[in-house]
């Protein structure tokens, strides 16, 4: 039993097996972001690696600068696949002994398989330790505290409030929202004391509504919200945080580089504010269309929406994936849907209006230039 689901007012996520709520949804936003909550992510995998040769390992395989990772230093990386399209992104935090890598949800498995059949002659150890390992996530304040006082395993510190070395922010660093959150690694079977915390009233427990509300706010992408077959890490402005440009060769290397010396990446990362006078948001997935074209059946979309959220100060927000070729000023349109519906099916309800807060801009990549050669 998860204990946090135990906890007064939690309604279980059907997808995640975890809280999306206590019964407060926006109240609970607002204390994880001053620091005084705390979100069970005890869905989400764990794999630990052991041995000597552990980081330079990981280092020539993922787009992250490892090596020389000192211990309690935190790092995010990203597993790519021959097109340099994202197959895993990686939290990465080293304790001296071994390295812990948090993923995402179905995440685990499938990246301690491919590690095992990448180990060769190398003198390292991967377990999936998903069973006996969880992670808790607490922004930066009382309720990290906390955490830290609970003798966690190990800590990952989020990142993606600034540039890491060796990354490149497509975004305006002007419009970044603060970011202080950290993922705290504890045994399961210590869950039920992190719960007390909450049980006790000197913290809060939050969703991950919540969660996915700050998220949205704060650009952040993840690899179960914004990740699709196609995704690339400029699309979505990792390159800050997730790919250092100056490393050695790793796999998809070869497309990081060219996308960002000489071409654009095919889509963007916007967040778009949603009208809310209908009272409704629409789901992952839905269809963004240009102004006035929703209704049209014969109308091209120009992109989908990944993550909506409610925010605290905001109202209705998401984060979009658009065509490069879309104007930062053009007006949008986002199809509802019910949960589960079809976004392409013909909606039921009126459009949703949108505007764009621009992630990536159009003309993101294209550093070099190629100089002309004289012609006899």
């Amino acid at each position: 039993m998860n204990p946090f689901l135990d906890l007064p007012g939690a309604v279980a996520d059907p997808g995640a097996g975890v809280a999306a709520h206590y019964g407060e949804p926006l109240p609970e936003q607002r204390a994880l972001e001053a620091g005084r909550a705390v979100v069970d992510l005890s869905h989400r995998g764990v794999v630990a690696v052991s041995g000597p040769d552990r980081l330079s390992w990981l280092h020539s395989m993922t787009s992250q600068q490892l090596i020389g990772l000192r211990p309690g230093e935190s790092a995010e990386t990203l597993l790519l696949d021959a097109n340099g399209r994202i197959e895993r992104a990686i939290r990465v935090v080293d304790d001296g002994e071994r390295s812990w890598l948090l993923v995402d949800n179905g995440s685990a498995a499938p990246l301690a398989d491919f590690l095992l059949r990448m180990r060769f002659a190398l003198r390292v150890e991967v377990r999936d330790v998903s069973m006996e390992y969880a992670t808790v996530l607490a922004f930066e304040g009382a309720a990290s505290e906390a955490l830290r006082a609970s003798s966690p395993v190990s800590e990952w510190r989020d990142p993606w409030g600034e540039v890491a070395p060796g990354g490149v922010e497509y975004a305006r660093a002007g419009d970044r929202v603060p970011w202080t959150a950290s993922q705290f690694v504890f045994a399961r079977s210590e869950l039920s004391a992190v719960a007390a915390l909450m049980r006790s009233g000197e913290l809060r427990a939050a969703g991950l509504l919540a969660l996915d509300a700050l998220e949205v706010r704060a650009w952040r992408p993840s690899q179960h919200g914004e990740v699709d077959e196609r995704a690339i890490p400029h699309e979505f402005d990792w390159l800050r945080t997730a790919v250092h440009l100056n490393k050695g060769c790793y796999r998809g290397q070869e497309t990081v580089a060219k996308v960002h010396n000489l071409g654009h990446p095919p889509r963007r990362l916007v967040m778009l504010h949603l009208d809310g006078s209908g009272g409704e948001l629409p789901v992952a997935g839905a269809l963004v269309y240009s102004e006035g074209s929703a209704t049209d059946a014969a109308a091209r979309p120009v992109g989908r929406v990944t993550r909506a959220a409610m925010h605290h100060e905001w109202g209705g927000i998401a984060l979009a994936l658009l065509k490069r070729s879309v104007p930062e000023d053009a007006a949008l349109e986002v199809r509802a849907g019910a949960e589960g519906a079809d976004p392409a099916a013909e909606p039921a309800a009126e459009p949703i209006a949108a505007t764009q807060e621009t992630i990536v801009p159009p003309d993101a990549g294209r550093t070099r230039t190629i100089p002309r050669l004289g012609r006899l």
